[in-house]
């Protein structure tokens, strides 16, 4: 496989230097245009700061992809990068005009849908867990938009300090490229890559950058985040070359998306859990998530980001060392549950109390 390395670099470089050269021209049109993230109660700025960031990691992945078309055949991930464009448009429109969180799961449903559907990749077979293989269509759709419309918002709720989201969405492609390299879907792999290569300067700019500080915004963590669920379900598709590859091997997929996935979807689930055990309703704004909890207890963004894409990564690593240690996959599963449940919800406990 080492043959296939060199291409890979190279596309990665070419998204890194694309991204580089764009972000200031992007971030000029976004004052230009007067599209800023305005401070409010639940916000966590004081300024108003320029929001088109999104603009700078599509703009990179889609200079990476022309080179990936120079080199593989990409018509597999055509129907991705057309999602990904609706998501941006979706999304910057959202930044623009603030539109309803209903009108959002509406468009996000139906890319959700349609990108399955022409992939032909629901969320379709458990991969023997529990020894439980292809599932019905009848759950396998549902399943499919609950799940991918959580990972989108959990992306999107991720976006609450500088580098968060961002760096998170560096760690899962990573990790994600990682698997499907080794499964020898070198297209998606690659693909990965060059939107990992275009976030990286946007990353950099967003934690350390003071006079050129740029959010991802609403179009950024959208587009993102679809392109999460794609890559979610081609590792968990029935047939799909990482099942092929790692069914035989005892590896549990299903634990392995949770791991990489663990600390924005786990603090999702906790948070919107505890809004509706106080009788809110799950999708209003607060100050609940383990960021704030972090910042709380007085922390800074960088140290808050960094210490939770570790803590993220060490699930990952347990979830390897369980793996590795041939537990079955079942029980790969709990304990990855178990990881993101200590991590998330006994976390932010232990820092609410510690505080009091």
């Amino acid at each position: 496989m080492a043959h296939d390395i060199y291409p890979v670099v190279v596309i990665f470089g070419v998204s890194l230097l694309v991204a580089i050269l764009l972000y200031r021209p992007i971030l000029s049109v976004s004052r230009k245009l007067n599209i800023y993230d305005n401070p409010e109660a639940r916000k966590l700025q004081k300024v108003p700061v320029p929001v088109m960031g999104g603009f700078v990691g599509f703009t990179g992945t889609i200079a990476g992809s022309l080179c990936l078309g120079a080199i593989y055949d990409y018509k597999t991930i055509i129907p991705l990068i057309v999602a990904m464009l609706i998501m941006l448009a979706a999304g910057a429109w959202d930044d623009i005009r603030n539109l309803s969180p209903y009108t959002k799961f509406i468009i996000e449903i139906i890319v959700v849908l349609s990108l399955a559907y022409v992939n032909e990749s629901p969320l379709n077979d458990f991969h023997g867990l529990w020894g439980v293989h292809e599932i019905s269509p009848w759950i396998a759709w549902p399943l499919t938009v609950v799940a991918c419309v959580g990972i989108i918002n959990a992306i999107n709720m991720a976006d609450g300090i500088d580098g968060l989201s961002s760096g998170f969405c560096i760690m899962i492609f990573t990790f994600f490229s990682w698997q499907l390299f080794r499964s020898h879907d070198f297209v998606r792999a690659a693909f990965g890559l060059t939107i990992v290569g275009s976030l990286i300067p946007f990353f950099i700019m967003n934690v350390f950058s003071r006079k050129a500080k740029m959010f991802i915004g609403d179009a950024g963590t959208m587009m993102l985040g679809i392109a999460i669920c794609d890559f979610v379900m081609a590792i968990l598709t029935k047939d799909s070359p990482s099942a092929l590859f790692f069914d035989k091997k005892d590896v549990c997929l299903i634990a392995f998306v949770l791991a990489v996935l663990g600390i924005p979807v786990f603090d999702t689930l906790r948070v919107m859990f505890g809004r509706i055990m106080h009788g809110c309703s799950p999708f209003r704004p607060d100050k609940t998530h383990l960021h704030h909890a972090f910042l709380d207890y007085g922390f800074h963004h960088l140290e808050i980001t960094l210490m939770e894409i570790l803590l993220n990564m060490l699930i990952i690593f347990f979830w390897m060392a369980l793996d590795s240690s041939h537990f079955s996959i079942e029980w790969q599963l709990y304990g990855v549950i178990a990881a993101n449940i200590a991590c998330t919800f006994g976390l932010y406990w232990i820092l609410l109390h510690l505080k009091k």
